[in-house]
């Protein structure tokens, strides 16, 4: 063992695991404090598990885990969908390849502060580009703001634009694994594009599709960034009727806003929770899917 690589990886491992778990200790604990520092000495107040009770009949709560889960897959199937159809096109010999396989990087590493802004002026109720568009075709300007449908839309298409580049190129790559001659052989038998996509390319990328669905709905539980930057209420409400409104986002104003510490750390634990019980069931499809393929 000596010389061994893993004699020097695996301290890292060991503090990375060491620092992962403390956080996730140590929110635990708040969890069953009533900790708001709007109430000096309450850090030390045990209160059990009744945050988690509480949370349980909280209908901010269960609104915030529906706009979640409705906003997730608004955004995550087209976002797919999108990104594979991309790869699939990127992955034939275009001029200027090199060039477009960059640019549809673009979305993604712009700052999501700079996208957010110009996606607001974009669904604006009154000069909005698009209520200009859709004017000929309602009577009333849309307020994206004011309905869930609405609103799901709208931070869907921001979630949507900014993620599917970034999903795109995890397909090219594995494309480039492929053969190409599959693709010669299926043009030579007249198959399109399209034909070659869904009986060469999709069964090829199952596991990377799985891959990147599972890591997809992840983020899609831990949605924040783009519901709190579409919010113009100061409360962080995620519209005036908590429209769109997350469950990371309730979780920010509990803490932040309200100064619920221990509540805000109860919805933490139990939104992880949530994601564990989803990447499980998710494991056990992959699972179920591999040996039916077996």
């Amino acid at each position: 063992m000596n010389g061994s690589p893993y004699l020097y990886v695996a301290p890292f491992f060991l503090l990375f695991g060491v620092f992962g778990l403390f956080p996730m200790i140590y929110t635990a604990l708040i969890s069953t404090t009533a900790w708001s520092p709007r109430r000096p000495g309450s850090e030390d107040v045990s209160v059990g598990l009744d945050n988690y009770r509480a949370l349980l009949s909280d209908d901010n709560f269960w609104n915030a885990l529906l706009n979640t889960v409705g906003i997730g897959l608004v955004s995550t199937v087209p976002q797919l969908l999108l990104a594979l159809g991309i790869a699939h096109l990127l992955n034939y010999r275009l001029r200027g390849r090199l060039f477009l396989r960059m640019g549809v990087l673009v979305p993604y590493v712009t700052s999501v502060a700079a996208v957010a802004l110009i996606f607001n002026q974009i669904f604006a109720r009154d000069f909005g580009l698009l209520n200009w568009v859709l004017s000929p075709f309602t009577d009333a300007p849309i307020d994206w703001r004011a309905s869930k449908a609405a609103s799901w839309f709208a931070v869907s298409v921001m979630v949507t634009w900014h993620w599917t580049g970034y999903n795109a190129l995890i397909y090219l790559a594995a494309m480039q694994t492929i053969p190409f001659d599959l693709y010669e052989s299926a043009a030579i038998d007249g198959a399109g594009r399209w034909r070659q996509l869904w009986s060469i390319t999709v069964p090829s990328l199952r596991p990377t599709i799985i891959f990147t669905a599972i890591v997809s709905t992840v983020g899609a539980l831990q949605l924040f960034v783009e519901p709190f930057l579409f919010d113009t209420t100061r409360n962080h409400n995620g519209g005036a009727e908590r429209e769109f409104q997350t469950v990371v986002l309730y979780l920010y104003q509990q803490f932040w806003t309200n100064g619920r510490y221990g509540y805000a750390a109860a919805i933490a634990w139990t939104l992880f929770l949530i994601t564990v019980v989803i990447v499980l069931v998710n494991f056990l499809l992959v699972r179920r899917i591999r040996s039916a393929d077996g």
